[in-house]
């Protein structure tokens, strides 16, 4: 039997200030300036959506986006806690972390988009709530899975503080919690995929389909290892530590394998129900589709061989490729491929106010990344030691 022994978690340290924490400073002051003019003035002020689109950035991106990005935790937890895989479990906290941020700004992100925001308790209040509506049930799942996940992650707070008794206390319940955040991300992240299923003819037939929730469900899993792979490498090369490839090879090819999967099931969806001449019609709607389809076959290419895997930078452009395509996935879903056949002539193109409302929004997630990993026991410590 092999066991799996490693090194504690510590804060990596230094300073705060830097040309990092500068920048998203910045990004997220002049996201604040202009959710004070929406918040006061409306959504027109601000955003370009309209009667055809409703739907904008704000939901897409931060949100369906957002959320699967987001899930590197529920991916990583899938293999310790599920599959019994504990030398996955140094990758536990920082994907937890990342997907704490990403689904709390994601939840953010709706109230910011609703019109009437002061009534966004009526959400959740029994005589207004609809629980026949998918929109409801995502609603519940995203809100309990981020209190669940700030349960998950409350050790590392409790370990900073000393209160290794509370601590001690709270481990004989997590299991409970672990189950729910293994739960709720299989909900949502397949109903997500439901709201478009419910839209009818205005999407595309590329991407309107009865089997569009294990679809999401399936990438959302893909897209976890992905964000993995590329949150490691780049906090290996920020604070100049080790990339943990001992762990990030291994983990490679269970995201390979999870992607073919995805891929037998997107391309043999398309082809019974013939949806797939579609993708040759000449339009931006066919590029993006095969755009799409293109990143996500490209990590075979990059890591499909042992000895590709053993290059960190293959592993980097294999992340960001399984991103792409995830984030494509989505966006030709909801906005590219949307309206599509309505004929109606309405359009949509982001604000400048909507982009940087964005991308303040991912500044607060890599600032809070870095403030909590130099502040507190995310991050597995240097030199860990394997020992069978």
């Amino acid at each position: 039997m092999t066991t799996h022994q490693h090194a504690a978690p510590t804060p990596v340290g230094g300073s705060l200030v830097n040309a990092a924490t500068l920048v998203c400073g910045v990004l997220i002051a002049i996201m604040a300036a202009i959710l004070l003019v929406r918040f006061i003035f409306g959504l027109g002020m601000v955003a370009n959506i309209n009667d055809g689109y409703s739907w904008g950035i704000w939901v897409v991106v931060d949100v369906m986006i957002g959320s699967a990005l987001a899930c590197g935790g529920f991916s990583v937890a899938l293999l310790v806690y599920i599959f019994n895989k504990g030398e996955y479990h140094p990758l536990v906290r920082p994907a937890l972390l990342a997907s704490l941020f990403g689904y709390t700004l994601a939840g953010a992100g709706i109230f910011v988009d609703l019109g009437r925001w002061w009534n966004f308790w009526h959400i959740f209040w029994p005589g207004y709530a609809n629980p026949s509506s998918v929109m409801f049930e995502v609603a519940v799942c995203v809100t309990a899975y981020i209190l669940v996940m700030w349960i998950e992650f409350s050790p590392v707070f409790l370990e900073k503080m000393g209160r290794r008794d509370v601590k001690k206390k709270l481990n004989k319940w997590l299991f409970f919690f672990i189950a729910l955040g293994v739960l709720l991300p299989m909900m949502h992240q397949s109903s997500l995929g439901t709201m478009l299923v419910v839209m009818g003819g205005q999407v595309n037939p590329l991407w309107q389909t009865p089997a569009v929730p294990l679809i999401y469900l399936l990438t959302a899993i893909v897209i976890g290892y992905g964000v993995v792979l590329f949150e490691s490498c780049v906090a290996a090369a920020g604070y100049r530590r080790t990339i943990e490839m001992r762990l990030l090879n291994p983990l490679s090819k269970i995201m390979l394998g999870v992607l073919a999967v995805y891929l037998v099931v997107r391309f043999g969806d398309l082809l019974i129900r013939g949806a797939l001449g579609e993708a040759f019609h000449p339009d931006w709607v066919a590029i993006s589709f095969w755009i799409e389809n293109i990143a996500f076959v490209a990590p075979f290419f990059l890591i499909g061989s042992t000895q590709a895997r053993r290059n960190p930078a293959n592993l980097f452009l294999a992340g960001i490729a399984i991103m792409i395509g995830g984030i494509l996935l989505r966006l030709n879903g909801f906005l590219i491929g949307y309206g599509h056949f309505t004929g109606s002539g309405w359009t949509y193109f982001p604000s400048l106010a909507e982009v940087m409302v964005t991308v303040g929004i991912f500044a607060i997630e890599v600032l809070g990344y870095i403030i909590i990993t130099r502040r507190f026991p995310v991050l597995p410590r240097e030199h860990a030691q394997v020992a069978s």
